[in-house]
């Protein structure tokens, strides 16, 4: 994780500091890695992944100030582009709405829709609980296709979709897309496509297992999908309305 963040590298590094006998706060190893250059700009990039200008039907926004309280209560999903020296090569992702923990993936060289299927076929085959699910996304043509929306209806799967093109509707896969391209590089441009689905592959596996996650109060997305009694922290501008947690509480130590 070469690109992590100096809260998550902090967090890291205490136990490290604690038996060498280091002194060093938060602060301070901002400061050592912003004299030593160490400090990651990060760079800002768009393409647009999505055609919501189509005549499929389109389902309401169903996850508007919606309290997460457990996992696979909503999986998001969205399509991000991994640029490769010939182009682009997209990833379609799954992410459950609580444990930030990416349940399904798909690397294609396209956008349809059965591509993006591949995706949420996985995802359903790693589903671990039975309670009431909500497939969020965009407006995008393969979320809309009925390839797609037959697949859901089938697994009792709830739809739901942003209304406005606003990122904010979908800011949990908006996130977990900048993660992925700011901090394992998927956002540079790659040499081949065989070189990116194997540092996708890479990416997906440290962060699930291994990255803490801050909203998830440092526990990694694995462990935070096997719980439910921890409350995520919520981060979103004020006056936006996104996923909300439930009232906070202490979240429960998990080693």
């Amino acid at each position: 994780m070469p690109r992590i963040g100096t809260r998550k590298l902090y967090h890291l590094l205490q136990e490290e500091f604690k038996n060498d006998g280091i002194k060093m706060g938060r602060d301070s190893l901002f400061r050592l890695l912003r004299e030593e250059y160490l400090l990651i700009q990060k760079k800002r990039k768009y393409t647009a992944t999505t055609n919501s200008k189509h005549f499929m039907f389109k389902h309401p926004n169903q996850v508007k100030d919606l309290v997460i309280k457990r996992p696979e209560q909503v999986w998001v999903a969205d399509i991000t582009y991994i640029p490769i020296a010939k182009g682009f090569n997209y990833l379609h992702l799954i992410t459950d709405a609580y444990s930030k923990k990416i349940v399904g993936y798909e690397m294609s060289d396209n956008m349809t829709a059965a591509s993006t299927l591949k995706a949420l076929q996985v995802a359903l085959k790693g589903r671990a609980y039975c309670d009431k699910l909500i497939h969020h996304s965009d407006r995008g043509i393969q979320y809309c296709s009925t390839l797609y929306t037959d697949l859901l209806k089938e697994n009792n799967i709830e739809i739901s979709m942003t209304i406005n093109g606003d990122p904010y509707e979908n800011a949990i896969a908006e996130r977990v897309n900048g993660i992925l391209k700011d901090e394992f590089g998927l956002g540079d441009t790659i040499s081949t496509a065989y070189e990116a689905e194997k540092m996708v592959r890479q990416a997906v596996e440290i962060y699930n297992n291994q990255r803490p996650h801050l909203s998830n109060h440092y526990v990694t997305p694995k462990k935070m999908h096997e719980q439910s009694h921890i409350v995520p922290r919520l981060w979103h501008k004020k006056g936006r309305s996104t996923l909300q947690s439930a009232p906070p509480l202490v979240p429960s130590i998990i080693n």
